[in-house]
């Protein structure tokens, strides 16, 4: 398996396919991340055509289990951030 693309990478590749120089590609990258960051953080949704939707998802109170104990403590509810693949995507990866 590659390793995943770095900042650095994917800035040069955005700054390349639209023509744009490396400063502006990596701002824009910044502003789409705290766009992102913000919308979910808010309870909302985000979805980038093509690739998918994040949002984020509250979990109830419930019983999980220490690994290294097998003890059964109560974890209190929390949030998850989740990220559904578009078909589109899936299509292309799978031919």
């Amino acid at each position: 398996m590659a390793k995943p693309m770095t900042k650095a990478q994917l800035v040069a590749a955005l700054a390349e396919e639209t023509g744009a120089d490396k400063k502006s590609a990596g701002a824009a990258l910044d502003a789409l991340t705290a766009i992102i960051s913000r919308e979910v953080t808010g309870g909302g949704a985000v979805t980038l055509p093509g690739v998918g939707k994040i949002y984020c998802r509250e979990r109830p109170e419930r019983m999980v289990r220490n690994p290294a104990t097998g003890e059964q403590i109560k974890k209190e509810a929390d949030k998850v951030v989740k990220m559904t693949i578009a078909k589109a995507l899936k299509d292309s990866v799978n031919g």
